[in-house]
């Protein structure tokens, strides 16, 4: 008899039992899952949830282990031990160094993130009684991939807590849920502890401010340098490839475009909404340089430096892009109907660039607007499935006419 036979004899003695959620958790972990169709459906396939999640998972590690490299790298840039940045394929950046030093710092990101999640997972379903829902599962790793590798973990671990139960569980779990989970983390922390996450601590491995050791900005993005006046030291090149100061995930826009592909070949990411999100991206951002370019703003402006990024440029300088692949193609919480996926997305990457430029104190606005877009994304596929009716009604009039 084999070792799933005997679990699966195992679950059938305790199966009474009120911790046996938990249990199942751990036995579907790398079996099949505990409940599966058998009859009247009408299509049969290999995939289920967990296979999903795992798909997704596998599209951000590249990004996880590059941020590990990028958080080691940023740490001695900062410190004058490299001189100069080399490239994407230099080799001070690929160096068992840097990756140890970021390993240090993301690793605890990462477990706390997964063993706060869920342990308040399998609380919930030992309270109600059901099955552990495997959604958490790619949410666990998109929230170390989108904080500053610097945040302290007790504010990780109350922003999770908040997070899987406010966001997720109230609504009644996987599959219920209004709002990403995620970005309900994301969102949490922003408003409660706002000077941790908009870039105002630095961060320097093993220094301290006595030692004058120079800084390495911390904060998710380089938008607070653009929305300064200021000019950016980095070159268009090291902002795709990744070597620049930001939240682990979100600096490498290589490795989130083939990320973007690998999803969108598996069909588990809608290229409807990432390419809509983009397009929408791109129409605000040429909106503001119409702006600047008739001259109806002035350079003196606090708006001004955001106003004039080229356009094309807002796509590799801020989260945008991980938030188009990773987080607005959120199948439970984006929109569902086809038509419904392109406005869903448009708005998505119009609005990120309008509260980029207009909050200067806080030049990025992707989360929000999808968390925005997550609330009215229902609304939007009930105009769109309405005004099919509509239509189909007419031909129908039409014909009997």
């Amino acid at each position: 008899m084999g070792l799933k036979q005997n679990l699966h004899n195992f679950k059938e003695k305790n199966k009474d039992k009120k911790w046996l959620p938990g249990f199942n958790a751990l036995f579907t972990f790398l079996y099949m899952p505990n409940e599966t169709t058998h009859n009247g459906t009408h299509i049969k396939a290999a995939d289920d949830l967990k296979r999903t999640m795992n798909t997704v998972i596998m599209a951000l590690v590249p990004c996880l282990i590059f941020g590990m490299f990028n958080a080691g790298y940023q740490h001695y840039l900062a410190q004058g031990l490299i001189e100069s940045a080399d490239g994407f394929l230099g080799a001070s950046f690929w160096t068992w160094d840097n990756f140890v030093i970021g390993l240090w710092k993301v690793l605890p990101l990462v477990v706390v993130s997964y063993g706060v999640g869920l342990a308040v997972e399998f609380v919930f379903a030992i309270i109600k009684g059901h099955e552990v829902e495997e959604g958490y599962l790619v949410t666990g790793m998109l929230v170390p991939l989108i904080v500053p590798v610097d945040i302290p973990l007790w504010m990780l671990s109350v922003a999770v807590i908040f997070g899987v139960v406010i966001g997720k569980e109230v609504f009644g779990g996987t599959g219920m849920n209004i709002l990403n989970p995620a970005l309900t983390i994301r969102a949490f922390l922003f408003f409660a502890y706002p000077t941790w996450m908009s870039g105002d601590k630095v961060w320097v491995h093993g220094a301290t401010a006595a030692a004058g050791t120079p800084d390495a900005y911390s904060g998710e993005t380089i938008l607070g340098t653009y929305a300064a006046n200021n000019p950016v030291d980095y070159s268009m090149w090291d902002m795709f490839w990744g070597i620049i100061p930001g939240s682990v995930g979100e600096t490498s826009k290589f490795l989130i475009i083939i990320g973007a592909l690998f999803l969108i070949f598996t069909k588990i990411g809608s290229w409807r909404i990432i390419v809509s999100t983009l397009i929408g991206a791109l129409v605000m951002g040429l909106i503001f340089n119409g702006v600047v370019s008739a001259e109806w703003i002035g350079e003196s402006s606090k708006f001004y430096g955001l106003m004039n990024v080229p356009f094309w440029q807002h796509l590799i300088i801020g989260s945008i892009l991980f938030g188009a692949v990773y987080m607005a193609t959120d199948p439970v919480t984006a929109s569902q109907t086809n038509k419904g996926k392109w406005i869903y997305g448009f708005l998505i990457g119009f609005i990120s660039i309008m509260i980029r430029v207009f909050n200067p104190a806080y030049p990025e606005g992707v989360f929000l607007a999808i968390l925005l877009m997550n609330v009215f994304a229902p609304t939007i596929d009930h105009y769109v499935v309405q005004g099919n009716v509509k239509r189909r009604l007419k031909r129908v009039k039409v014909k009997t006419a």
